[in-house]
């Protein structure tokens, strides 16, 4: 086995800084315990779930209104039910013992200059929400949807519905009519939220008519409140009028919380839209609250004095796991635009500008600055920064390298695997272990991590399906209209009984360190050797003339099949002979002869989701025949015209 090169190790002060170590201290104090590092802890974490959740619950002081009958009702999954009997309220915990004069969020974007939001300035903003939401008749239960942009506005709206025990879901503003409509009509909002249009690449997007299509498709016909976003009018009348830069005096005096049940829903998210209708996930308030409470204290080690930016939408799980981090008292920045325009150095910028304690951001935008050649340690004041975040999909060993040649050589690099499933990470970043290139740290405290061959047999330093032996809060309660629960056991359980299975490949060492490989249903298995499609672009973007790329697997009587690798090339390179052997070659060496590409095609662009997920699954079912509207929502893409040349493939293939 090739060594695992380490990158980065915390020294002995930081790891005695941590809250992680606090935290095991603690538990082996509280316990009667002598856990010696993060590894045992992990295992007492997922082999004693109901004493570990229970510590969760008493370390960080959360506050049920009615205890609860009991931890865990039953470990079977699906059906296992967390802290029956109690009551909470999510909103409570995020503003609970804050300095009202403290900072809570800063925020930029391409229409609005950098603004600070106080503690104060945002609890006065989300009563302001919550009195505008009940006098259109919102109670515990109804829904809200939200197509707004990732302003602070949305997030004080977000914790708005939860003071209330109302059920939130949002979507960007850059998603289509079609997949709003899917997502939206499904959950049957009593009221709609939505922006007047938004700024992105510098270029102004009006989504008023958008609005109008929305709201006249949704059954449930919902209220509309408007946000004049481009024209800067803030809210409609409902709310209270304009709130300009700045949150005004809410009027509905102090903010108030509903006591819910811990499994009471608090928001619905939805899986990619890519395969068509997205399936609702739903949330629950209590699992959400001690996931994050988890999340952001023991493995982001997010405090008071933090400042967590993560770029993302409100259309992608991320923006709710940012939001999350309120819950340690850290503020949050904010980004909404193009991170590329006018140049990549948009977000180092807002790093310098900000003092961000963490960088939270996508694999592919941190791959784009490599390509770019931007070393932000050289021109930027990043004094402050500790921590770089990547997730969304594999990062490459290349790049991690990069982070500490080029943005700092004492950074915390961690990525992370998990989903919006459960709104979380089952594995990813611990500040007391190495980083290891191209490597996840270590599962996630209570996340019984596990990789199985075809046979439901764990595995050991070899690739497999990765899965959750034990059952976890934050699981969604249900996927919204799906009463029987068949549509939830078929997403999660039916190959693996009683087991959940992701959907990625994973291969996990012994000391809990793991490499994700990609989708497992986009894995390409030649002769019995399976290669996940991330190791593939892992390998093909090593050369400068390729900027991106996608690769399909279809099948072919009588073969392994037909592998076609697309390409998107760097200015000025040429896809001829020499360049064709050179990526043939690449993947030789770095991934598998048996998986050298039958084709290599060019293309303008690779399509992707809002998200920046390579539509790998949906291209090939195209590929196959399938009708693009059985293969995908056309709306979920953040560019519907890179499926031409497959389209056109198809057209060709039947003429």
């Amino acid at each position: 086995m090739a060594e695992r090169e380490i990158l980065w190790q915390p020294s002995t002060e930081r790891i005695a800084r941590t809250q992680i170590e606090r935290y095991r201290a603690w538990v082996n104090e509280t316990y009667g315990l002598a856990l010696a590092d993060y590894g045992e802890l992990h295992r007492w974490s997922v082999t004693e779930l109901e004493r570990f959740w229970e510590s969760i619950v008493s370390y960080f002081g959360v506050q049920f209104a009615t205890p609860p009958r009991r931890t865990l009702s039953s470990r079977q999954m699906p059906g296992a039910r967390w802290f029956e009997g109690a009551s909470v309220n999510y909103a409570a915990h995020v503003f609970r013992e804050r300095d009202p004069q403290a900072l809570a969020i800063q925020a930029s974007s391409e229409l609005r200059a950098l603004t600070r939001w106080s503690w104060g300035e945002l609890e006065a903003e989300t009563a302001r929400v919550a009195a505008g939401l009940r006098a259109l008749g919102v109670g515990r239960g109804d829904r809200v949807a939200a197509y707004m942009p990732n302003i602070p506005e949305t997030v004080a709206a977000m914790l708005a519905c939860a003071s209330i025990g109302a059920i939130w879901s949002s979507a960007a503003p850059e998603f289509g009519a079609g997949a709003v409509i899917d997502r939206f009509s499904q959950i049957e909002p009593k009221v709609l939220l939505a922006v007047d249009g938004y700024r992105y690449g510098g270029r102004d997007y009006d989504r008023r008519h958008t609005v109008d299509q929305i709201v006249a498709a949704i059954p449930s016909t919902p209220a509309l409140v408007r946000f004049g976003y481009l024209d800067g009018g803030g809210w409609g009348e409902e709310f209270g009028g304009r709130s300009g830069s700045a949150p005004a005096q809410a009027r509905a005096g102090a903010l108030e919380f509903a006591q819910v049940p811990f499994e009471h829903p608090l928001w619905v998210l939805y899986s990619s839209g890519t395969t068509g209708l997205p399936k609702a996930i739903v949330h629950s308030q209590g699992g959400m609250l001690l996931e994050q409470l988890k999340l952001v204290h023991l493995h982001l080690d997010a405090s008071a004095d933090g400042r967590f930016f993560w770029f993302t939408t409100t259309g992608w799980m991320m923006w709710n796991f940012l939001g999350g981090v309120l819950l340690s008292g850290a503020s949050i920045v904010l980004y909404d635009g193009n991170p590329g325009h006018p140049d990549m150095n948009v977000l180092w910028n807002l790093a310098q500008e900000t003092g961000m304690s963490c960088f939270g951001t996508s694999a592919a935008y941190l791959s784009a600055c490599v390509k770019a050649g931007l070393r932000p340690r050289d021109d930027h004041d990043l004094q402050r920064l500790v921590a770089v975040g990547s997730t969304g999909s594999p990062l490459a060993p290349e790049v991690f390298r990069w982070v500490y040649d080029a943005v700092g050589e004492d950074i915390w690099l961690f990525s992370t695997s998990g989903g919006t499933d459960v709104c979380s990470a089952f594995i990813g970043g611990v500040p007391t272990l190495p980083v290891r290139a191209g490597e996840l740290q270590a599962p996630a405290l209570g996340a019984a991590v596990q990789a199985y061959d075809a046979q439901g047999q764990p595995l050991t330093g070899a690739v497999g399906e990765l899965v959750l032996t034990e059952p976890l809060p934050s699981m969604p309660v249900g996927l919204w209209g799906d009463e029987s629960g068949e549509r939830y056991r078929e997403s999660y359980f039916d190959t693996y009984p009683g087991v959940w299975r992701h959907g990625d490949w994973i291969e996990l060492h012994a000391d809990g360190g793991a490499v994700i490989h990609g989708r497992s249903d986009a894995t390409i298995n030649r002769g019995g050797v399976r290669i996940g499609t991330a190791e593939i672009y892992a390998a093909v973007l090593t050369l400068e003339q390729v900027s991106d790329a996608l690769v399909v697997d279809l099948p072919k009587p009588g073969t392994d099949g037909w592998m076609e690798l697309f390409v998107v090339l760097a200015p000025a390179a040429v896809l001829d002979d020499a360049l064709r052997q050179a990526i043939r070659g690449r993947l030789r060496e770095r991934c598998s002869p048996r998986h050298l590409p039958d084709a290599i095609t060019q293309i303008p662009e690779v399509p992707r989701t809002l998200s920046g997920k390579i539509l790998e699954v949906p291209v090939k079912r195209i590929l196959s025949g399938t009708p693009v509207e059985q293969a995908l929502s056309p709306g979920s893409l953040a560019n519907p015209d890179a499926l031409a040349p497959f389209l056109a493939r198809v057209t060709l293939t039947k003429l």
